[in-house]
């Protein structure tokens, strides 16, 4: 009996010490890859079963050619999984394997990206070969505590005089840049990337016709002004998911800039096809349309993309971000804009009325403002800029009595010197592309101009 026991015994502690060593073989392997089988395909829309991913995860659905075709999850029903492709779906079958990727979404970065053109995924597109980056950035990267961001407390040169001047731009600050079709709002953009005084320019091209792209790069951007940018560019025939990665690829690589210590300019164009690229994935996916179309998700999306832009902590660097908006139909009540506004700190506004009279850039001072201006200039040039909207409202309030000869000189002294200065105005207004503005010199012609305007003129002696 004690032999048989001591065989119990010694059997027991075989078995236990084999399972010990199975369970660290198994903590040891790597982990199961749990795949999935797709299960409907609607629009744009892939449904997936067999496999739990969370929202954000990327996936591959094998073709079958041996190919595959990228998605990302964007929502789920029961045990079905909704993903959205960022590539074509040509080759899909019914009941095709989704193999999860197992990666988070991320961005290679590093100096080697200036001068380059990538897509939304962060691949290159210029022809350039591959990069030669050794770093990745979190593609969603994440939010900064407010307090502990410095203080927008300096100006930041864009080389454009009427905003230097008028509109001053604070590093860190978030603007949005307002216009409908065709008033200039590209040239601007290129303008700003070739002049400002920022140390890296990173500029997000969101869904737009592929010859804007090349025309962008080519004659706004120019040689001078890719050498130091990084462009993402996803013209407007990629699909929603890829049109919205490159707004958050185009940040991620901003936000690595920003932590090395450097200045960096955002320009993305536009924020609007950003809602776009969201609103048909949201109506895709089965959410309720709300305001004008929009789902929910999209006034959600927003905040949580421009809130990633601004100043760093301490010791670290900015990224000065500016959004176009694209106003449909010149309404500055659509939807989209009227959210942008209430989420930026200012806007500038560009007037079709004033591009159709010739005068460029096209910048309506009367609807614009920067909320920071006063943070980051003196006293002074703050006076001057509002002594200088007061003339140029002046003028524009009685501009058809002035037109017609109606308006009686005399009846308001400052109509009279605003008349008087029109000219010495339009001028200070209007800036030639292929010259820069810097700060101190628009500063100092917006201080001759108001000097010369409210000088009273000599009273002549009597004889």
């Amino acid at each position: 009996m004690s032999t048989a026991n001591e065989w119990n015994v010694a059997a027991s502690r075989r078995y236990g010490a084999r399972m010990r060593a199975q369970a660290m073989l198994a903590e040891q392997a790597p982990g199961f890859v749990v795949e999935g089988h797709l299960q409907r395909v609607v629009g744009l829309t892939l449904e997936a079963t067999g496999c739990q991913l969370p929202i954000g995860a990327r996936a591959r659905i094998a073709n079958s050619d041996g190919s595959g075709v990228e998605a990302e999850v964007v929502g789920f029903s029961g045990d079905r999984v909704f993903l959205m492709p960022t590539s074509e779906m040509r080759g899909l079958m019914p009941h095709a394997r989704v193999v999860p990727s197992g990666r988070a979404a991320e961005v290679q970065v590093g100096d080697a990206l200036l001068g380059r053109v990538l897509d939304g995924e962060g691949r290159p597109i210029d022809g350039r070969g591959r990069l030669s980056c050794d770093r990745h950035q979190r593609l969603y990267g994440h939010a900064i505590n407010p307090l502990e961001r410095d203080p927008i407390t300096k100006p930041l040169d864009v080389g454009v005089r009427v905003i230097n001047s008028l509109l001053t731009v604070g590093r860190g600050q978030r603007l949005g840049l307002f216009a409908g079709t065709g008033v200039g709002k590209s040239t601007l953009l290129g303008m700003m990337t070739r002049y400002t005084a920022a140390d890296v320019i990173v500029v997000g091209l969101v869904g737009e016709r592929g010859r804007e792209v090349r025309d962008f790069l080519d004659h706004n951007l120019g040689a001078e002004g890719l050498r130091r940018s990084v462009v993402v560019a996803t013209p407007a025939d990629r699909s929603p998911m890829l049109r919205l990665r490159a707004a958050y690829t185009a940040t991620a690589i901003a936000e690595y800039f920003r932590d090395q210590g450097r200045h960096v300019l955002l320009l993305m164009d536009s924020l609007t096809r950003f809602a776009q690229a969201q609103r048909e994935i949201g109506l895709a996916v089965g959410e309720p349309p709300t305001t004008r179309g929009y789902p929910p998700s999209v006034f959600a999306r927003l905040p949580g993309l421009v809130e990633r832009a601004g100043n760093g902590v301490e010791g670290s660097g900015s990224i000065t971000a500016l959004y176009t908006v694209l106003t449909e139909g010149d309404d500055p009540n659509d939807p989209i804009a009227d959210a942008a506004r209430g989420i930026l700190d200012g806007h500038i506004v560009l007037s079709r009325s004033i591009a159709d009279s010739g005068l460029y850039p096209a910048v309506d001072i009367e609807s614009s403002i920067s909320r920071v201006m006063q943070d980051v200039v003196s006293p002074e040039q703050l006076q001057a800029a509002r002594r200088f909207r007061a003339l140029f409202s002046a003028y524009q309030r009685n501009r058809d009595l002035i037109n017609i000869g109606a308006y009686q000189k005399g009846a308001d002294p400052r109509v009279d010197m605003a008349i008087a200065k029109w000219p010495q105005i339009e001028e200070f207004l209007r800036q030639s592309v292929d010259k820069a503005s810097a700060f101190d010199e628009g500063r100092n012609a917006l201080f001759n101009l108001l000097a010369s305007a409210e000088a009273k003129p000599a009273t002549p002696k009597s004889s």
